[in-house]
């Protein structure tokens, strides 16, 4: 009896199974990759939109509590404005911040400001006091707070004050709001309806003087230039 052929592959057979296996591991891979890529990418966009969101969140929220309540400056001698400015304006090119130099006809008070302490990024852009601090812990403590902006190396930082008439051993409290900043701006809408890049501004009287308006200018790296007008309730 002639026996019968065995059942089976040939080699050849099986290189061409294992060749089409290995294209359709590699696409599938590449697919996978991909889509895990996009992923990081839409993370990093969403965790940029959160961050900047947060940043003009915090700024609306300090502005539009704004209080007519000038400070003591560091040593208890003089009162210093409700809002102030040493620089109206910072820039960062590479990385370096540089700020506009102050006004040399500004008030001595405004420099000796308990406020711009150059410990933490460079001089105060903008210090204020604002009300509304929250406090649900019941802490004895007053609702107004002293609140600075300070820009360096690209970083806006959010500076504040447990206290609100400090004194030279008095520290800030450092929140570093927003990465990737080209520049950052302030201006301010006075009484004759006006915008003013130093505040207190010309012609005003008196320490509680407030602004109508303020406008946040933020130049960022990858979103560009982004302007928001604060109204200050009067």
């Amino acid at each position: 009896m002639t026996p019968r052929p065995s059942k089976g592959f040939t080699l050849i057979e099986l290189i061409v199974a294992l060749f089409i296996t290995a294209i359709l591991f590699a696409i599938g891979y590449g697919a996978i990759n991909e889509s895990l890529r996009n992923h990081d990418q839409l993370k990093q966009r969403q965790a940029r939109l959160t961050e900047v969101q947060n940043a003009v969140r915090v700024m609306v929220q300090d502005f539009s509590e704004l209080a007519a309540r000038p400070i003591r400056d560091q040593l208890g001698q003089n009162w210093v404005a409700c809002l102030t400015t040493q620089a109206a304006a910072a820039t960062a090119a590479g990385g370096d911040a540089a700020a506009a130099a102050p006004d040399e006809d500004a008030d001595d008070s405004d420099a000796a400001a308990g406020d711009t302490a150059r410990d933490d990024g460079g001089p105060d852009l903008v210090a204020f006091t604002r009300g509304g601090w929250a406090n649900p812990a019941g802490i004895q403590r007053p609702t107004l707070e002293r609140v600075s902006y300070r820009f360096a190396n690209g970083t806006l930082r959010r500076m504040h004050w447990t206290v609100l008439d400090g004194t030279e051993a008095s520290m800030p409290v450092r929140r570093d709001l927003l990465t990737h900043v080209k520049s950052v701006a302030f201006r301010f809408m006075d009484a004759s309806r006006q915008w003013v890049t130093q505040w207190p501004a010309l012609g005003a009287s008196g320490l509680r003087t407030r602004p109508f308006a303020v406008e946040v200018t933020l130049e960022l790296d990858d979103w560009g230039r982004i302007v928001r007008v604060i109204e200050v309730p009067t």
